[in-house]
């Protein structure tokens, strides 16, 4: 095949429209995260609360998922796309001018943010309709790869917010907001021939199946683990080893950035050597890592390469889930997507709440890592026990 096919295929101003708005959607989606340490001390919020604070904006997500994904069944990808920027836009906006004075504020704002988690839903079938089956893979990686907008969150939030503050930073957001927002509606367009919208009841009827649930557990661990850890990893380092807000920003990037770069490559290992096998590895690894992070490592340089290590698996999990997905539920894969990044959103509401909650229980983070550690055994078990069925069937 020419290299050069792919390019010529589709509709290159939209594939690059939908990777700009779902990596600044996914940079405003974690963005409480990293300023989290410079909130906690402002409105004097106690752990838990900073871990709920924290796990809204991805719990949010994961919901309106599924409410964007019948929004683009109906009216289009383009047009729910602009609707979804045009909200958080508007959110940062108020939160900037009238500020956040208040938990229940800040969970107002996490609210809001959810609306940038569900881009998800929006960007990728607004790239992937303008492509034919072989080159699928290509237009669902490039764009999939907005993910690593949360990379610019960890690393400018922190500085932003010492230089001016962090309520301006929620102002400072809307400028590449507005700016990616102009250029999405220049070049974004919605596909001919979209497929006709499906009656609310097509939803739910995967979930008939048990293998539906398999799945949504598979992802709520790899995706909800690294979605968790990006929004909670800046608060664990400034807890636990009094960095600042600033540096525990960059090991914070460090960490994300190993997730975000190994997603395309978990699903061409998955192509190679079975998506069984590659989750199989990646379970084991990641609960091998946060079972070593439960142990409360009192080492800065031990505790970071025990997170990379997690973040990397977990990357590598998000690629292998969805090239096994397709070969399940062939059928069903618009649907099926919605559903797996619900439960994605859900697990990493999970993780980053557990945290604050056990830091508020306990005194330290561990035990939170040790249940997500268990998770991540659990779906070992859950994949072992179905893959022989699979593999018949």
């Amino acid at each position: 095949m020419n290299p050069s096919s792919f390019w010529n295929a589709g509709h290159r101003p939209t594939l690059i429209a939908a990777f700009l708005y779902f990596d600044l959607a996914f940079m405003v989606w974690v963005l409480l995260g990293p300023l989290a340490p410079d909130i906690a001390g402002a409105l004097d919020l106690t752990p838990a609360q900073t871990g709920l604070m924290v796990a809204t904006p991805t719990l949010a997500g994961a919901i309106l998922r599924i409410v964007n994904g019948l929004l683009v069944d109906r009216i289009g990808p383009k047009r729910a796309g602009a609707i979804s920027q045009l909200i958080v836009i508007t959110g940062l906006l108020s939160a900037w001018a009238f500020g956040v004075n208040s938990f229940a504020g800040t969970l107002a704002l996490g609210v809001i943010l959810g609306f940038a988690g569900a881009s998800f839903a929006i960007a990728l079938p607004l790239a992937s309709r303008w492509y034919s089956g072989e080159h699928q893979g290509k237009a669902m990686g490039i764009a999939g790869m907005g993910n690593s907008g949360t990379v610019f969150a960890a690393l400018f939030a922190p500085t932003l917010s010492r230089m001016f503050g962090w309520n301006a930073v929620l102002g400072l957001a809307v400028i590449p907001l507005a700016i990616v927002f102009v250029l999405y509606m220049a070049m974004a367009k919605d596909a001919p021939g979209a497929p006709p919208a499906k009656p609310l009841v097509a939803y739910l009827e995967p979930l008939r199946q048990a293998d539906a649930w398999w799945f949504m557990l598979f992802y709520g661990v790899t995706f909800g683990g690294f979605v968790g850890l990006a929004a909670s990893l800046s608060i664990y380092f400034t807890n636990e080893f009094g960095l600042t807000t600033i540096v525990a920003g960059y090991y914070t990037a460090a960490c994300v950035f190993a997730g975000s770069l190994v997603r395309p490559i978990g699903g061409a290992l998955a192509d190679r050597i079975g998506g069984i096998r590659t989750l199989s590895v990646v379970y084991i690894v990641a609960a091998l890592a946060l079972a070593g992070v439960s142990t409360g490592p009192t080492s800065l340089a031990v505790a970071l390469g025990m997170f990379i290590v997690a973040m990397l698996a977990l990357g590598t999990g998000n690629g292998a889930v969805f090239q096994l997905v397709p070969q399940r539920f062939r059928a069903e894969i618009g649907v099926m997507t919605g559903l797996v990044g619900f439960a994605g959103g859900v697990g990493g509401f999970l993780l980053a709440s557990s945290l604050g909650i056990a830091k508020q229980l306990t005194g330290v983070y561990q035990s939170g890592f040790l249940i997500f550690a268990a998770l991540a055994v659990l779906a070992l078990v859950g994949l072992t026990a179905v893959k022989r069925r699979w593999r018949t069937t």
